[in-house]
Order: structure tokens, then sequence, then C-alpha cells
């Protein structure tokens, strides 16, 4: 089984608060690649480089510097973005963060948040790298959307119930379902059929 390492970069000016980071995610269990940050700048190229995932951030060092923190954020939008509170700040500063984790929080709860990003960003990893139906097999969910048979479903296409039974067993490959219900939600959620058609 592959191991999903999560790559964070961390802009904090403690050595101190950076060094209790690195301790508590290293007993974690989980796999991370940290970086230590000087300067918002420095940002865009690590991405570049190492694909990150998470960015936590001292709030402080963004302070005069919203509109550049903007920016970078709207530009790397596959970045999960975490402010790391220990002083005062104020709650628009606080706003611009996905997710705010506090000195005060436990270990348990700054590691069970990071672990559930690993977790979310092996199943999108998931769903990217997952192979998209041709044409025909677009067509065999439709009809079994609509609760046609195999034999029915042969006949409308012009296609033996063997071919029909081989691009069933693809499709359930390819998306992880076997049941029409399932596979009902699949074709709404990825725009295949319209709900309206579907609804008595």
């Amino acid at each position: 089984m592959n191991k999903r390492i999560l790559n964070i970069a961390v802009l904090e000016p403690s050595q101190i608060i950076f060094e209790g980071l690195t301790n508590i995610l290293s007993k974690s269990g989980c796999y991370f690649k940290l970086f230590r940050l000087d300067s918002l700048a420095e940002i865009e190229n690590l991405y570049k480089a190492e694909k990150l995932n998470l960015v936590i951030i001292n709030p402080t060092q963004i302070q005069n510097r919203t509109r550049e923190f903007t920016s970078i954020k709207k530009n790397l939008t596959e970045i999960a973005w975490v402010g790391f509170v220990y002083t005062f700040i104020d709650n628009h500063l606080l706003s611009l963060f996905d997710k705010i984790i506090h000195i005060t929080d436990s270990q348990e709860s700054i590691v069970d948040f990071i672990c559930r990003l690993v977790k979310e960003e092996h199943h999108s990893s998931q769903l990217n790298e997952q192979e998209p139906l041709t044409d025909r097999e677009t067509e065999v969910l439709k009809s079994i959307v609509a609760g046609l048979s195999n034999k029915e479903i042969a006949d409308k296409l012009f296609i033996s119930i063997h071919t029909v039974i081989s691009h069933r067993k693809n499709i359930s490959q390819k998306t992880g379902i076997k049941s029409q219900a399932g596979l009902t939600i699949y074709a709404i959620s990825n725009k295949i059929i319209q709900i309206e058609d579907y609804q008595s």
C-alpha cells in the first residue's frame, strides 16, 4: 500500500514553536515532509518544486501583507491554508485562512486534523486518477440508470449481452460502484444524466 506523504510548509519566526510543531507531527504516525519558510514570497517557488498540500502560517506574518497573501492563495487553490495562533489576532485576518489551529489545542486534535487532511488528499488523488468512462460505457450507464435489463440494453445499443456485461463490469471497476442507486447518484453528480429525467 502506498503511503501518502503530505508536503507541509511552515511560516513561523519562532524556532521553539516550529520545533514544537515538528515534534508533534513526527509522533503522529502520518507521513509528512516539512519545510520552513522565512517569507510569503517563498511559497510559490516551493509549491512548484514540491507540490505543497498545506501551509501553516503565523497570522502575524501576513498582518500588513493581506493583499499579497490573498493573491498567493487565489493562485494556489489546491493548498490548505492554516493559521497557527498564539496571540490575539483580528478576526478579519483569521477569516482569510481555511482553518485555525490554536497553541492551546491538544496534540491529539492537531494530529487528527493533519491526518484527516492526508486522507482527504489521498481520496482526492484517487478521484483525480480515476479512469474516465468511454462513450459506450456512458451509454450503458444511462441505460442501467433507466432500469433496463442486460437484454434490453443489448437490443437498444445493437450489441451482445456478453458485451453489455463486460461494459457493466468496467463501469463498476472504474467508479467503484455496483448498485443501480449508487450508479444513479454517480451519473447525476457527474452530469451524465439530469435528475429531472428520472423523477416521476
